[in-house]
Formats: C-alpha cells, sequence, structure tokens
C-alpha cells in the first residue's frame, strides 16, 4: 500500500537566482513537497520533520536557478528514503525581481 505526505508553504530565506544582487541580497522562497511511499512499519515511515530537515539543507545551497534546487530537493528525499516512490516539488519565488508586480514565480519538478 501507498500513502502520501504533504508539506507545504515551507518558507525560506535564501541566495538563488541568476543575477549577483540575487545571491548577495536574497529573497524569500516557498516549497510544497508532496512525497508517495510504501507503506511499512513505523521504522520505514518517512519522518516529516526529516523531510524539512532535507529540504531546508537544500534550500542553503545557493543555485542559480529554482529548477536546480526543485531538483537537488528531490534527490536528497529519494537519497534519505529508500522507500520514497515518487516526489513533486513546487519551488517559489517570491516577489521575483522582474520589474513589474507579481506574486511569485515558481516551478514544479517531478520524479
Amino acid at each position: 500500500m501507498e500513502y502520501r505526505i504533504v508539506l507545504q508553504r515551507m518558507e525560506f530565506r535564501a541566495l538563488h537566482g541568476c543575477y549577483e544582487l540575487e545571491r548577495k541580497v536574497g529573497n524569500r522562497f516557498t516549497v510544497d513537497l508532496e512525497i508517495t511511499a510504501c507503506l511499512g512499519d513505523v521504522e520505514q515511515t518517512v519522518n516529516y520533520l526529516t523531510v524539512y530537515e532535507v529540504v531546508s539543507l537544500q534550500m542553503r545551497i545557493t543555485q542559480r536557478t529554482i529548477e536546480r534546487v526543485a531538483m537537488n530537493i528531490i534527490e536528497a528525499v529519494y537519497a534519505s528514503f529508500r522507500q520514497v516512490r515518487h516526489v513533486k516539488c513546487t519551488v517559489s519565488k517570491l516577489a521575483p525581481p522582474l520589474g513589474g508586480k507579481l506574486e511569485k514565480v515558481s516551478v514544479v519538478l517531478e520524479k
């Protein structure tokens, strides 16, 4: 049997971005994560505290694109939990510096 764990709107301050100023000043980001895993005994469950820590660690590693951030998060989740079957990760940059009013820009990756 499979089950899903969903972590929504985890918010971080990070230094991701193509522009040097973004990597110096930083911005606010949110991450939504949906994990599908095989249900086993309690020792094999996906601990969502550990998932949050995995995401937090990846958000501290500066990247030029949020696509790379999302891929790193997905790869780290798979590396941490062998029972994971599918991961959907949405990384959003809040108020991106695009020259106009915009709430956020997001990427969604699944593996």
